[in-house]
């Protein structure tokens, strides 16, 4: 198959299956389609249907999303997970405000020089959204290529990415770019799934090299797997009368960087010099059920502890922490195991009112 044969049945077969209606293809531009690609790494897009339009509510352009507080981007982002994600998407818009003029490069290479875009989405904002031939290479597309040309490797080896890279750019046509990016996409999502490919409507399966073998899910390769170190901490919820919650903002880099989340101790030993800290004074505690969150590269069990205080009139508030109220929570970004373990407090607290 030619790759103008190649792009040519990609076409017509999003013509008549292709997705045409998600959110962020309705009013099409830079923004909106960088927004969507950035929410979509790593992500369902079955997840992004629920945060775009929300999102998009909240912070309508790009100017928008420049002088926003990071409080209400991480609280827009709250869930999504990988929330370095939506830290470099505030950098970036800041960026393209105060040196671009609020505008995109019509440039990939000057796309990722900005924070959080790499080629592929690079490639992708310049296609969808400029109609700009650029070929991309996120996991669906990589599954497609891999498959049809039976490409050994796992692709995050560089060389089963450079020869993926190849096929990409060589079977991108020079027209209909941005229907030809998005057809690629839902092939990937919709047909050439993981593990049970829908080979039988693919246009490409006449010519699948891995489909002729009968080994489809054989490409491509998966990451090899090496067991995930175990980590175990204890979060004591403090709650004053009030029912609020003592959470604290943790740094800017590293594990949940910039969220509000509760405090972490090594067991219960801990607790003395932390409510000390704050001069509260502890009243009843109760030991919740452990909660389990599982990272790209280790695994965190949480035993989470809801420990009733009164705090002393001597106490000085402090930047870095504050008292979140359970019943009109403010605007704030939460890890998802915090605000998990947050309603449990919640559904505890009333419980334990119930005559």
């Amino acid at each position: 198959m030619t790759p103008g044969q190649f792009s040519e049945a990609v076409l017509d077969w999003y013509d008549r299956c292709g997705r045409k209606d998600l959110p962020w293809q309705q009013d099409t531009t830079p923004y909106r389609v960088w927004v969507s690609e950035i929410m979509l790494q790593q992500t369902q897009v079955s997840s992004v249907l629920d945060y775009f339009p929300r999102f998009m509510t909240a912070l309508p352009t790009l100017e928008a999303l420049a002088a926003a507080s990071e409080d209400e981007v991480l609280h827009l982002w709250t869930g999504l997970g990988y929330y370095s994600r939506a830290r470099n998407l505030q950098k970036t818009a800041r960026i393209l405000v105060s040196e671009h003029a609020g505008e995109f490069p019509r440039s990939v290479q000057q796309l990722t020089e900005l924070p959080g875009i790499g080629r592929s989405t690079a490639g992708a904002i310049a296609a969808l959204s400029m109609g700009m031939r650029a070929p991309i290479l996120d996991g669906n597309v990589k599954r497609v290529l891999a498959r049809f040309l039976a490409t050994a490797g796992y692709p995050g080896e560089s060389r089963v990415a450079a020869e993926l890279w190849a096929a990409a750019e060589r079977y991108t046509p020079q027209q209909r770019v941005h229907h030809y990016t998005q057809a690629m996409m839902d092939l990937g999502a919709t047909l050439c799934t993981r593990s049970q490919p829908g080979c039988a409507d693919c246009p490409l399966h006449k010519a699948c090299k891995a489909r002729q073998m009968g080994r489809q899910t054989s490409y491509p390769a998966s990451k090899p797997r090496k067991a995930l170190p175990q980590k175990n901490i204890l979060m004591p919820m403090l709650v004053n009368p009030q029912h609020a919650v003592l959470l604290y903002r943790r740094p800017s880099s590293g594990l949940w960087g910039g969220l509000w989340s509760l405090p972490e101790l090594p067991d219960l030993a801990g607790l003395e010099q932390l409510t000390g800290q704050h001069r509260l004074k502890v009243g009843n505690s109760e030991q919740l059920a452990e909660l389990g969150h599982s990272f790209s590269h280790f695994h965190l069990t949480i035993q989470p502890w809801l420990i009733r205080v009164t705090q002393d009139s001597r106490a000085v508030a402090e930047s870095d922490w504050l008292w979140y109220n359970l019943a009109h929570p403010p605007r704030l970004g939460l890890a998802a195991p915090v605000k998990k373990l947050l309603k449990r407090a919640t559904d505890a607290l009333h419980a334990g009112e119930s005559p």
